[in-house]
């Protein structure tokens, strides 16, 4: 299972396949729309070949942010930023692993944020930028959202169960605000909507204010969670609160 509690990237143009293992992707590869977005590597491949384990952004040219939960058990780790990840071919930055201490799930505000420090700053990639402090509470039932990262495109149902298919490749897809709470965007996915979202692999992600003409490139909520078969919703963890901002500040100026 890749680190996540259940998100990666479901996305906007629906591929059903008439097959009793039909898989459905609701999105598209991102190309080099967002370049500040980028994959946290495995210390080793998976079974299938592939290494993004998580995802995350690059929020200083030093300061990668991910979630908490895409511990990965050790303190140094890789990151790319390469739209399609080849292993020994595209580039890598290497860092330290820092996660907020007060990490615990809880659902009231799980403090699931971490940050991998690099140890050389990122040259020609332009960082994202974070909300200032509450300005996500206002926000209407039509705000759309543009979820990045490198999860599972497409899920099949087979006698085993699902599988989730992986391919290193940043994909980008566009979603609704179903609920706002103190802590978490609550953001549809749902395709019979018109919506894209997030799966297992896109944890730690962004989710970019706006889409289209109205995207922003300000970070709203990092990718948490989600429903298990990834069709349903993507649940975010705020970064505009007092406890994400405590956390954060600690490694980048803040708005």
């Amino acid at each position: 299972m890749r680190t996540l509690i259940s998100t990666v990237i479901a996305l906007c143009a629906a591929l059903a396949l008439a097959t009793a293992g039909s898989a459905i992707t609701n999105g598209m590869p991102d190309g080099n729309g967002h370049p500040e977005v980028g994959a946290l590597l495995a210390p080793q491949a998976y079974s299938d070949g592939t290494w993004a384990a998580c995802s995350g952004t690059l929020i200083s040219s030093q300061v990668f942010l991910t979630a908490a939960h895409c511990d990965l058990g050790v303190t140094r780790l890789a990151v790319t930023f390469a739209s399609s990840y080849q292993a020994g071919v595209s580039k890598t930055y290497v860092g330290t692993w820092h996660a907020d201490p007060n990490f615990d799930q809880a659902q009231s505000d799980p403090h699931d944020l971490a940050v991998v420090v690099l140890d050389k700053p990122v040259t020609g990639i332009a960082p994202a930028r974070l909300p200032k402090e509450g300005s996500l509470a206002g926000l209407s039932g039509d705000q759309k959202f543009t979820s990045v990262g490198y999860g599972a495109q497409s899920v099949t149902n087979g006698p085993g169960g699902k599988t989730f298919h992986y391919a290193d490749v940043r994909f980008v897809a566009v979603g609704t605000l179903n609920s706002i709470t103190p802590a978490w965007l609550r953001i549809s996915q749902n395709l019979s909507t018109g919506n894209g979202g997030t799966c297992y692999g896109d944890s730690g992600g962004p989710n970019f204010l706006g889409a289209g003409s109205s995207e922003t490139n300000i970070v709203a909520g990092v990718t948490i969670t989600g429903d298990t078969p990834c069709r349903s919703t993507n649940v975010d963890y705020r970064v505009d609160t007092a406890s994400a901002r405590a956390f954060l500040g600690q490694y980048v100026t803040l708005p």
